[in-house]
């Protein structure tokens, strides 16, 4: 049971940073007004992708510890930093994949230890 929370926030956790990888190619665009900056697919689809990963990350503190959520939420990281060379062709230093594969490795120490 333990571990299916722990996948819900995880999966709140990706789905955030979805949502900001949404939300920067919407801020990367031109927009002919004002109100098109806000009204339009990828900046709603972010906010709506927020919004889910609220309600997911609230549901996974049923069955997360409250002391292992910051633990799980620096996934985010990991999340970004990959969907970001994925879909905006971002650049993944040396110093990037090293501190990505810290978090993955702290994650499972302190999963290991508790």
């Amino acid at each position: 049971m333990k571990y299916t929370f722990l996948a819900i926030y995880a999966a709140s956790v990706f789905l955030a940073s979805v949502a900001q990888i949404l939300l920067k190619i919407g801020a990367d665009r031109q927009y002919s007004s004002r109100i098109r900056e806000y009204l339009n697919v990828p900046v709603i689809s972010g906010y709506s992708l927020m919004a889910v990963s609220l309600l997911a990350g609230m549901l996974a503190y049923r069955g997360v510890p409250l002391s292992f959520g910051p633990v799980i939420e620096s996934l985010g990281y990991v999340f970004v930093a990959a969907l970001g060379w994925l879909f905006l062709k971002e650049k993944l230093s040396r110093r990037k994949l090293f501190g990505m594969a810290l978090i993955i490795v702290g994650i499972l120490a302190i999963e290991a230890a508790g």
